[in-house]
């Protein structure tokens, strides 16, 4: 079987060469795709068409891609966590070095001298005094979201001598184990910011997150603290942040974001969306979405997905594949099933997991499939696709 791939966006090519030519055609122009790649574009107002069986999103965030929509059509939304984790956290790392030292209002100063080498020395003598900084050993970094960025900040601040306190009430098993023994957990967000000299936060957009730091946890930060986002640009309040700065209770704010209000302020450093920005990241969140991809139409698996569960099940060789994804609701495996006894069906192997209000199920059977028994499973009230593998 072959597949019909639409890219939005130009993707590594390393990430392509995960698509075998013979079995795989991608482009920026496609009928009735199977799935689609994209990056950047915002597909809200885009007709995806009934064909999309799945959208994958090489990187971490997926407020581009409508997925309360998709979810409804079972339709799952891939990204790819942790595979520019590190550039992110060295851009977040050598941020501080920027709030600490005072680099970028320095280099714009040193840039804006003239005259003869002379001129220029004893300006420079005269001027350094007013870009003293101070250094990070011993100072707090407060990092909100212990994801898989997070974990990489927290560990490298606390490499530099930097005493680290973490947040996150949904930190993963798997995050927890590579986070360094030496991060403390504060009690609350409030918490956080009231014991950061530093504070960095890595959590995706949400009506939870939207406005997270603002005017009273700005407030409850100690004097002369630095505000790091590389997230969102929503997650601060952009209003209460230069407030803060102006009354001279913050040092800094360092973001990813520009923004008229932000841009030309003398204690923010705009950067231009470079957290991702390396051709490593690029890549790995590249290979990453298409091998999760593939796996998903070939085998039905699910890894990485925004909107469904985790479910991953090995083939047993003469087997049919059945994949369905359907509403969180009871008896749904028990439809399917009866489904496949009444076509005198036996069940190999079975998996369902579950996710919220969404569904999956995995089933390995063995037998000859008649050719209506698809509709028939689709047929299921609560039933959102099925497909056969």
């Amino acid at each position: 079987m072959s597949y019909r791939i639409l890219a939005l966006n130009n993707i590594s090519v390393r990430g392509l060469e995960r698509l075998p030519r013979d079995r795989y055609e991608v482009a920026s122009e496609i009928g009735k795709p199977d799935a689609i790649l994209v990056r950047s574009t915002d597909m809200h107002s885009m007709a995806i068409p009934e064909t999309v069986m799945a959208v994958a999103r090489a990187g971490a965030g997926v407020n581009n891609v409508p997925v309360a929509a998709l979810s409804k059509r079972g339709v799952p939304v891939f990204n790819a966590p942790g595979a520019n984790a590190n550039a992110v956290k060295e851009l977040v790392i050598a941020s501080l070095f920027l709030a600490a030292r005072n680099i970028c209002p320095a280099w714009d100063f040193a840039r804006r001298l003239s005259g003869d080498d002379k001129a220029i020395d004893e300006a420079t003598e005269k001027g350094k005094k007013n870009f003293a900084g101070f250094e990070l050993p011993g100072r707090t970094l407060g990092v909100v979201g212990l994801g898989a960025i997070g974990v990489e900040v927290a560990n490298s601040a606390e490499k530099l001598g930097m005493k680290v306190l973490g947040y996150d009430p949904q930190i993963t098993v798997q995050r927890a184990w590579q986070l360094s023994s030496s991060v403390e957990q504060a009690l609350s967000l409030d918490d956080l910011f009231a014991r950061s000299d530093f504070v960095t936060v890595h959590v995706p957009l949400a009506e939870a997150t939207r406005g997270l730091v603002g005017e009273s946890r700005l407030r409850l930060m100690r004097k002369g603290g630095v505000v790091l986002n590389f997230s969102r640009a929503p997650i601060v309040d952009d209003g209460a942040m230069i407030a803060s700065l102006d009354q001279g209770h913050l040092h800094a704010y360092i973001c990813d974001f520009p923004k008229n209000g932000l841009k030309d302020h003398p204690r923010v450093v705009t950067l231009p969306h470079l957290g991702a920005s390396t051709h490593e990241a690029e890549e790995n969140c590249a290979v990453m979405v298409a091998d999760t991809l593939r796996d998903y139409l070939e085998n039905g698996n699910i890894r990485n997905s925004v909107n469904f569960p985790e479910a991953v099940l090995p083939r047993i060789p003469g087997t049919s594949r059945f994949a369905v994804a359907n509403s969180n609701v009871p008896n749904m495996v028990g439809q399917i099933s009866t489904c496949l006894a009444d076509a005198k069906l036996n069940i190999a192997e079975l998996l369902n997991k579950s996710r919220g209000e969404y569904a999956y199920t995995l089933i390995d059977a063995e037998g000859a499939v008649d050719t209506g028994l698809l509709g028939r499973i689709r047929a299921i009230e609560g039933v959102l696709s099925a497909r056969l593998l």
